[in-house]
């Protein structure tokens, strides 16, 4: 059931080139895959911006954001005691059955709500990407002793393999059975994620990324097609099965 609350802010903390973990003190239940719009404190900025959950525990609800602009710059220089306001949970979230082993694949922060997707899972592996080792060392640390294999692609080759986590994807497919693979990130990795799922008859479900103004599917930007006609990402997503979504 989604809350308005006004949550302290506990850590603000950059752990890579303007890559943020944010935690905030939260008392909502979630599953991997919802979502918050955050609303900044401060009169210059109207709109919510939309953010992964990536795990909670014992009241603590932790999130990660990328500095790109003038909302996620300003929110960069929040600091523990500061409050902003959330309305959480929103969205559906994966489908994720104890007794399946799972391959996560994600990029950037499309990570997010895999992490919390490793912790509900219990029983997955994780295939990320980014763009240098900074980036995904940090991504590595946040997923060790949750995910049970860790696999590493990089743009620039400084860890890992050279290339993008799609190049590396069929490999890490030969080496196990894995029952489902669920997907975050840039949606070409995504699409070819959800192309070799098809081929190997793995089912693959993805969390979009997209920009929402509301997050409550009153505003209509983030519809999107599907086989079953148009839907809203905030409001029938952001999970849906890969073959609904990518079908052409």
């Amino acid at each position: 059931m989604k809350k308005i609350i006004n949550a302290a802010i506990i850590e603000n903390l950059e752990i890579a080139k303007n890559i943020h973990r944010l935690i905030v003190s939260a008392d909502i239940e979630a599953h991997a895959g919802q979502f918050v719009q955050l609303k900044l404190p401060s009169n210059d900025f109207t709109l919510r911006r939309p953010l992964g959950i990536a795990s909670i525990d014992n009241g603590q609800l932790k999130m990660f954001y990328r500095v790109v602009g003038r909302g996620t710059e300003f929110l960069s220089t929040l600091k523990a005691g500061d409050e902003v306001n959330l309305i959480a949970p929103l969205g559906n979230s994966f489908n994720i059955a104890a007794s399946e082993r799972i391959l996560l694949v994600g990029g950037g922060m499309g990570l997010a709500p895999l992490l919390f997707a490793a912790i509900e899972s219990k029983s997955a592996d994780i295939l990320m990407g980014g763009r240098n080792s900074e980036e995904v060392n940090c991504w590595k640390n946040e997923f060790q002793g949750k995910a049970n294999n860790i696999f590493i692609a990089t743009d620039d080759g400084s860890v890992g393999t050279y290339g993008f986590v799609t190049d590396l994807l069929p490999s890490v497919l030969d080496s196990a059975s894995y029952d489902k693979i669920l997907v975050c990130g840039p949606e070409i990795m995504m699409r070819k994620t959800a192309q070799l799922a098809k081929e190997r008859g793995i089912k693959c479900q993805v969390s979009l990324e997209k920009r929402m103004a509301c997050g409550l599917g009153a505003c209509l930007s983030c519809s999107i097609d599907t086989i079953h006609g148009r839907r809203k990402v905030c409001k029938d997503g952001s999970v849906f099965d890969a073959e609904e979504v990518f079908y052409n």
